[in-house]
């Protein structure tokens, strides 16, 4: 791992993106040994409005807690991939959500996953799009906080009653790109 790693998840206020980097967050520190820090933002209508949520990791002191060039970017809309696209590295890992998501630029490293479908399909829940999505993340930075860890940390930060729901979300996030 590089010094420093940073993730940047976007979308629409209610997506579940600051959640996500929180237990993405917290993983990485409490159960990966690394150092994290979390950041979010969103406009002031939260739900339906523009969100960002980001988390830098690193083996050692995070002396900028802000992303400037994400080494992964989930795209969980087409204003959150319109607005961000271009500050991902050349190498940089991109998942979209192509439900909400249509017009992108592929590439190798572009990763164009049903990750609104897969929580319709095998959940009965939109909701939990982002547990599919943090699935799908989990195995692309499965070398700097384990799968195991992220699963964790999820089933303990979800609301009581839902930790099943959210589980099979981001075991079908994590085999839609696993199973390729």
């Amino acid at each position: 791992m590089a010094d420093r790693f940073e993730v940047r998840i976007a979308g629409y206020g209610g997506q579940g993106s600051i959640l996500m980097s929180v237990i993405l967050g917290e993983a990485a520190v409490l159960r990966a040994g690394k150092n994290a820090v979390q950041t979010q933002s969103y406009g002031p209508e939260s739900r339906g409005g523009a969100s960002k949520a980001e988390v830098v990791i690193g083996e050692g002191e995070i002396d900028y807690p802000k992303v400037t060039s994400p080494d992964v970017f989930v795209a969980m809309s087409q204003e959150a991939y319109d607005t961000y696209i271009d500050d991902v590295k050349p190498e940089g890992i991109v998942i979209v959500d192509t439900f909400y998501v249509k017009d992108f630029v592929k590439g190798n490293n572009v990763h164009p996953l049903p990750l609104t479908e897969t929580a319709e399909k095998k959940t009965g829940k939109t909701i939990v799009a982002n547990m599919v999505a943090l699935g799908a993340l989990s195995y692309f930075i499965r070398d700097i906080v384990p799968m195991d860890a992220i699963k964790e940390t999820m089933l303990k930060k979800v609301p009581d009653g839902t930790q099943e729901m959210n589980r099979k979300a981001f075991e079908e996030g994590y085999k839609l790109v696993a199973e390729r």
